[in-house]
Order: C-alpha cells, then structure tokens, then sequence
C-alpha cells in the first residue's frame, strides 16, 4: 500500500527531522509538510508543503481533501515554558487542534494517526524514579494537563471509532538539525551551541536537577518504530512512557569538558523553568514500550554529546 502522509506542524523540532526520515522512507512528493508558518531550510526544497492552522478546521478539512492522507502525524502545540506565559492559548492550540485532526481522521478514514505526548503529564505526586506507566498524574502546568487530557482523548477515539491513534511520552529532547521550541529540557541543547561559540553557559536549572532526556535520533527511530509496529502487538493506546537517559546539568558539563576542557557552566539564580522542572520525574520505566514493540535506547550520554558537538561544529 502506498502511504500519503501529512506532517503537522513540521517547522519544529521534532517535525523537522521527521519530515526527512518519512521522506527517506516513502518518498518526497508522499510526504507532505505542513505549518502555519513558512517552511525550515530541512524541509523547503526536497517535497511538498502546504500552510495549515490546527485551529481552522476549514482550511484543515480543505488540507484532508486534497491529499487523502493513510497516516497523520500532529506534532503543532505550545511546549511546557511558553505554555506557561501564554495559558489560555497554549490550552486552545493543544486541545482543540488535536480534536480537530481526530475528527478528520474519522471521516477520511485515516489508518493511523501519531500525537506526541510528553513526560509534562506527570507531576508532584508522580512516583520520581522509575515513573512508572500507570501511576498518580497530576501535572501542574498547562502543557502537562493538556497533554494528559490529549492522553485521554486519544484513547477516546480509538475505543469510540475504532482510530488508530499511537502516542510516546517524549522525555527532552537533545538535537541539532533544529532549535528548539520552548521547553523546560532546552538547557539541554543551548548547551552545546554556547560550548562552541563562547566556551560557556549559564544553565536556567540548577546544577543537580535531573530529567529524562533522549537524542533526536531515538526519538525518530522510536516514533517510527511504534508506527510500524503491528496493531495487535499495542497495548497501549493513551501514551507510551518513553524512557531515555538521565542526567543533570552539571554530569552533561562535565562530558563536554571532556572534549571542550576549557568548557565553564553556571547557574541562574532564580528561572521560573525550575518549578516546572523539579514536578517531572527525574527517571522514566518504559517496559510496556520494549515489551509491545521491542523499543531500545542506542544513545547514551558520551554518545550524545560527542555527536551534537561534532554536528554542530559542521553547521553553526
């Protein structure tokens, strides 16, 4: 079966890469990208890409029409930090966009929808270490409540309309293809551009907060994975934990002394990204994700940081 594929929200992050692994996969022109704004340098040459606002289900349904998509995946929202400033319009783009998606995918008959989650849908009382995929949830910020009622929504549909929707709950994300858009983990990626550009940085999260992180390789490889996993293999169908590695702030400095040793970090005095931080878990137990589709992490700290700096070191 040839697939038709419509990437939602593919400036990002995320998408920016995704979009290129699909199209390797697939083929450019059964690809489509698609954002409400003008397209990255990643994607603009090589396929298709069309404007879409989440929030106009016009234009959306118009988008659906055109190009009959096989697979969506939605990947357009407002991140934990952001989402912070601006509430009300971080809930909106999040949760009506979603729906929006869902209940096009019904009416065209889409085989199978992608929506990422995040480990923002736990919280203070969420068990810290080795979280586990069913626990309390009880997030405190508008991106986490959104996303755990996406969560919700998602396994709504499938249960209701038979929609094959798959999700992951993203740790941070580490890469170098694309800045990042917002979050509480960018720290993670600043990093490395200010270790090549002025040989140090000021963290906004103190020196020993931990997170889940993961490349941006894994996080493809995973997101790719869980798609082409067989339906009957799932038993999951709100989000996947997802675990990657864990690390601080002060163990990612000292990996990049390791090949920048004149490297210096500091630390903000106050940042309101620290409150978010300190309500996520600090290590993640994704067994259901290596037990339903085989899922393993190839990327670890040593690894990450000697691939993001010789990347950027070609690029910046």
């Amino acid at each position: 079966m040839t697939e038709k594929i419509i990437v939602i929200g593919a400036n990002g992050q995320i998408g920016t890469e995704l979009v290129n692994a699909l199209r390797n996969i697939h083929g450019a022109e059964q690809v489509i990208a698609s954002d409400i704004n003008d397209p990255v340098y990643a994607i603009k040459n090589t396929g298709p890409f069309e404007f879409v606002n989440v929030l106009d289900k016009e234009n959306l349904h118009h988008i659906f029409q055109k190009h009959q998509p096989t697979q969506v995946y939605l990947l357009a929202a407002i991140l934990s930090a952001i989402g912070e400033q601006k509430p009300k319009m971080a809930w909106d783009l999040n949760m009506t966009g979603l729906i929006h998606v869902l209940d096009l995918a019904v009416e065209f008959k889409v085989s199978k929808v992608f929506w990422p989650s995040s480990i923002a849908v736990f919280g203070p009382h969420s068990p810290q270490f080795d979280t586990p995929q069913y626990c309390v949830m009880d997030p405190n910020t508008v991106y986490g409540f959104s996303k755990l009622a996406g969560e919700r929504w998602c396994e709504y549909y499938f249960a209701k309309y038979g929609l094959d929707v798959r999700s992951l709950r993203y740790p941070g994300l580490i890469g170098w293809r694309a800045n990042p858009g917002g979050g509480t983990t960018d720290y993670a990626v600043h990093i490395f551009h200010e270790a090549l550009k002025s040989g140090k940085y000021e963290s906004f999260l103190s020196a020993e907060t931990r997170l889940p992180m993961m490349y941006m390789d894994d996080a493809i490889r995973a997101t790719l994975d869980l798609m082409n996993a067989p339906a009957e293999s799932l038993t999951i169908r709100s989000a996947y934990n997802l675990a990657g590695i864990s690390f601080t702030p002060t163990q990612l400095a000292e990996e990049i002394k390791k090949i920048i040793p004149k490297f210096e970090i500091s630390y903000a005095e106050s940042d309101p990204r620290q409150a978010i931080a300190d309500s996520w878990p600090k290590s993640i137990d994704d067994s259901y994700a290596q037990k339903d589709w085989g899922w393993k992490l190839e990327y670890d700290l040593p690894a990450i940081t000697a691939d993001m700096l010789t990347s950027l070191k070609k690029n910046i």
